[in-house]
Parts: structure tokens; sequence; C-alpha cells
């Protein structure tokens, strides 16, 4: 099962894809959590803490900065760029701007 939250900026998405994965986690799903926001929270939202979301690489950054080989499976990519999260899930950070750009 595949699960997309999407919605306009402040509604609650992070929020509720945090509540949702931990739940699914805590009923015995397997539960990747990709953070593919501009501006990465789900690692709060999931509970793993402020310090360590802010320490999660983007996969997309690491792989054109060229400091690490792209994966060759999905399960090296999480081992690689991911980090274990509250209840059993998953958390990897897709994507983020270092530099972003209001204009």
């Amino acid at each position: 099962m595949k699960i997309a939250v999407i919605g306009k900026g402040g509604s609650g998405k992070t929020t509720v894809a945090g509540v949702l994965a931990r739940c699914l986690a805590r009923a015995g799903r397997e539960v990747v959590a990709l953070d593919c926001d501009a501006n990465p929270n789900l690692g709060i939202s999931l509970g793993v803490g402020l310090d360590m979301t802010e320490q999660l690489a983007g996969i997309r950054q690491s792989l054109e900065d060229g400091g690490v080989e792209h994966a060759p499976t999905p399960e090296e990519l999480l081992s690689r760029f991911g980090a274990p999260a509250p209840d059993g899930v998953r958390l990897a950070v897709v994507t983020k701007i270092d530099q972003p750009n209001p204009g």
C-alpha cells in the first residue's frame, strides 16, 4: 500500500502523515515515511526530534553532490539515507532546499 498526503501549505499534512505512519506501524504494518517537502519536518512529527531531523541528508542533494553513490536497492537507499523513528517507522528525507529563494 502506498499513501501520499498532499494539500495546501499549512493544512496539517505533516501532522497527518506522522500520525498515520505511526498508527499503521503500531498495527503491524511495515512503514517507510518519505519526507518530500522542501522544508522537511516529518521527523519532528514522527518523534525523532529536531537534531535527528536536521541531520538527515536529502537523498537528491547527496547524490548530486557526488558525496555518495546511488544505492542499488531500496533497502540500501533506506540504510544510507534513512533513520529509525518511533513505533518501527523508517524515515527518509528525499529533498530539502538549502538556500530558499522566496522571490
